[in-house]
């Protein structure tokens, strides 16, 4: 649930970072943070509550730099205090480190830096990480081998950026498990763990993977797996707009994306029914539709919302496909020893195309050889790189904690794959194209509920 900003170039990163860090609010946090470099030392600036309030703190100390990491916590291993706040530095304040994600084994390296000499202020996993950081650089290595060398000694998930005033050129980032973009600006880049916080200045963008460190520099940036091997990275254009992930006049962003279901189950649909024929063409299926259609099973797994539209899922494919299907805890599947065989399929459904656990129990489905798809909104997202296969619902971005168009959008999907595997298999054309034709009427539908608003608000 935390955010992550970060910024090098030649502008003043502070007003850069905190209006990201405003972008990322909707996912939740207690404490925000920003870390800048100035002069021979890193200087902090975090407070507990809305990162409004660290404006504000920020705006009084008047200090500025052009390279800065900036953080919203989701309170983990300790409190909602100024203190646990990101960024945390090493006893010199020469090396700042914000962090997204768990370490698993921070108590016995913090036994273990602490007989060393290193003291800790915080109760957070993460102050394990830059004081690890530190030690390896004190032996002489750069940053990056630095980094490098204390993430083999970790155990869990992260997404960490790491600044130095030794080496105030860049911002070294890292990722396992947990997301993390560099936005490509003009002699300018950035770094956001959500691209919702790039979309103001760029729409180029890199995505890294698990096991991944990079180098960025205001005018390059070099990528590297975690054993050093180095990675040519592709740079993707991101289609979000700054309007889409604005409120557009409503109060809430809630309320904006429950008035936007006629648009989004219109676009979840657009280009995909061949009404004609009675039958759909999901192109990211192309390559696997037929191995799909003839599984011995399918078993949906997703968290929260997704799982309940797996739900639903589960009653469409049974009834018109007629494959057995099976809805999965993706938190529950991944920690224990299901029994997954080569011949079924298994449906992965994430908003985000992030959700940790989701993620980590499609890699288990993919250890075990079954066929891998994935069911997501935001277009490049880890499960939607990482899947065999798949189908954007291209809902557009939702802001509102409480999923609303993303979920009729993933049941829309799932009606229309539910007819391609269907006609693929004993379906009529003509009960194709019945079911397709009252599909086609759902956004109509939605649009006369939606307009009796008013109606609706007097009666509860």
């Amino acid at each position: 649930m935390c955010g992550i900003v970060g910024y090098i170039g030649n502008k003043n990163c502070v007003p850069i970072i905190t209006n990201g860090l405003k972008m990322l609010e909707y996912r939740g946090y207690d404490s925000a943070g920003i870390g800048i470099i100035k002069g021979a030392n890193c200087y902090i600036q975090k407070s507990p509550g809305k990162v409004s309030i660290l404006d504000e703190a920020l705006k009084l100390s008047k200090i500025s730099s052009t390279i800065g990491i900036g953080h919203t916590r989701w309170a983990t291993h300790g409190g909602p205090t100024e203190i646990n706040a990101h960024p945390h530095f090493n006893s010199d304040k020469t090396i700042c480190l914000i962090h997204n994600g768990i370490i698993e084994n921070y108590s016995v390296l913090k036994k273990e830096l602490i007989t060393e000499g290193y003291e800790f202020v915080s109760e957070t996993d993460t102050e394990v990480l830059v004081h690890l950081i530190d030690r390896f650089f004190k032996r002489g290595n750069t940053l990056l081998r630095s980094v490098r060398k204390a993430l083999t000694e970790v155990d869990g998930a992260y997404g960490l950026c790491v600044i130095s005033a030794d080496e105030p050129d860049k911002i070294v980032v890292a990722r396992k498990g947990s997301p993390l973009v560099i936005g490509i600006g003009n002699n300018e880049n950035f770094v956001a763990s959500d691209v919702s916080a790039l979309v103001a200045h760029t729409s180029q963008v890199v995505y890294l993977d698990d096991n991944e460190i990079a180098e960025v520099y205001k005018d390059h940036f070099n990528a590297y797996s975690i054993t050093d091997e180095e990675i040519q990275k592709e740079i993707e254009e991101v289609t979000v707009t700054l309007e889409e992930i604005s409120k557009g006049g409503y109060n809430h962003f809630m309320m904006k994306e429950i008035m936007e279901q006629p648009e989004s189950i219109t676009n979840s649909m657009r280009g995909r029914i061949l009404l004609k024929e009675g039958t759909v063409k999901l192109g990211g299926l192309l390559s696997v539709q037929d191995k799909l259609a003839n599984a011995k099973r399918i078993i949906i797994c997703a968290c929260g919302t997704s799982w309940h539209a797996g739900l639903v899922a589960e009653y469409m494919i049974e009834q018109f496909a007629e494959i057995p299907v099976e809805v999965e805890y993706a938190s529950e599947f991944r920690y224990r020893n299901p029994i997954v065989q080569k011949d079924d399929a298994m449906i992965f459904i994430s908003q985000s195309g992030e959700t940790a656990d989701t993620l980590a129990a499609m890699k288990e489905a993919k250890r075990k050889g079954a066929l891998v798809l994935g069911v997501c909104n935001v277009v490049g997202s880890s499960i939607a790189r990482e899947s065999d296969a798949g189908v954007y619902i291209h809902a557009g971005p939702e802001i509102g904690v409480a999923s609303t168009k993303a979920f009729t959008s993933q049941l829309v999907v799932f009606a229309l794959i539910t007819v391609l595997l269907a006609r693929k298999r004993h379906m009529s054309e003509i009960d194709g194209k019945n079911i397709l034709t009252e599909l086609t009427k759902i956004p109509e539908k939605v649009e006369q509920i939606l307009k009796l608003n008013d109606e609706i608000e007097k009666i509860a």
